[in-house]
């Protein structure tokens, strides 16, 4: 008897990497800035979506150093950077090391100025669109291999500067809190 030789190895890496996207995912990180001038503003909605989780889930955030925030849902870690969202990369590089995770089992959830509120999109290994926390990550990781979940914030036409540090509306976070309900972070 003898043994036919394989032509190639796959990696355990590799093979990781061959998975589909909600098939890997192990971390969700929610982009906001962090301090009490940025609270319940529209462009802290990925926190909104994170504190959402945590109220839904009977869930307390654990905080590791000055860094994050942080629990576990299941199989995910829910995870809010500490410090502000431009400077988003460092942080979740940061985090990706902590965990030992790959950018490819990252989902981060951040606001849209380009959808209208109440809408969301997923998409992965994408461009960041004009957006400063998910450009630093691209640049700080050297990849767009990460899955993004875009939550609408737009309701009438103007510059995105005009409303994305305004507080939110009660109406409006009814129709967020709506929106939180349909999007499952272990199936994004």
């Amino acid at each position: 008897m003898f043994k036919i030789p394989f032509l190639f190895k796959i990696k355990p890496q590799e093979a990781r990497l061959s998975k589909t996207t909600s098939a890997t995912t192990k971390v969700l990180i929610a982009l906001g800035n962090t301090g009490e001038k940025y609270k319940n503003t529209y462009h802290n909605v990925g926190f909104a979506y994170a504190d959402y989780l945590a109220n839904r889930n009977n869930q307390q955030f654990e905080k590791y150093k000055e860094e994050f925030n942080f629990f576990k849902l299941n199989s995910l870690m829910i995870v809010k950077p500490l410090g502000f969202m431009n400077n988003s990369g460092n942080a979740v590089s940061k985090i990706l090391k902590h965990f030992n995770l790959l950018p490819e089992e990252t989902v981060i959830i951040h606001d849209d100025s380009d959808l209208q509120l109440g809408e969301y999109k997923t998409s992965f290994n994408r461009g960041p669109a004009g957006h400063k926390g998910v450009e630093s990550i691209a640049r700080h990781l050297k990849t767009n291999n990460f899955t993004r979940v875009r939550i609408g914030i737009r309701k009438r036409p103007g510059k995105a500067g005009d409303f994305v540090l305004k507080k939110i509306n009660k109406e409006d976070l009814l129709v967020l809190n709506e929106l939180f309900s349909r999007i499952d972070p272990l199936n994004v």
